[in-house]
């Protein structure tokens, strides 16, 4: 079975992540090395999968036209911000800013 190590690059779909893998090749005339990727399709296997995650992704049979991965291993997770909590503080700022204009905008000015 072959393994391949890479980075997500989108996890919008139910039960399916894009997968990126980079690979260094040397050029046969010039000797000089650069990087290739391709994009591979691989099943979640249930794992809360985020854009950035650093995976392993063995292969598997076809699980789909262009699926023929599976998720084995997380090595790295990417940084991530609860939706929730980035909401309610932005709610909260708004909500803050609005009450600072009115109270400025009540209190008499000192003569």
């Amino acid at each position: 079975m072959r393994t391949k190590k890479g980075v997500i690059t989108s996890a919008k779909m139910t039960g399916t992540v894009t997968v990126i893998v980079h690979r260094a090749v040397v050029h046969p005339l010039y000797q000089k090395r650069y990087r290739m990727s391709k994009k591979f399709l691989a099943d979640t296997n249930s794992h809360d999968l985020w854009v950035g995650d650093e995976v392993v992704i063995t292969e598997c049979r076809p699980l789909s036209k262009r699926k023929c991965f599976k998720v084995t291993e997380i090595l790295k997770k990417a940084a991530r911000v609860s939706e929730l909590k980035e909401e309610s503080s932005l709610e909260g700022l708004i909500t803050k800013k609005k009450e600072e204009k009115e109270s400025k905008e009540v209190s008499p000015a000192k003569s």
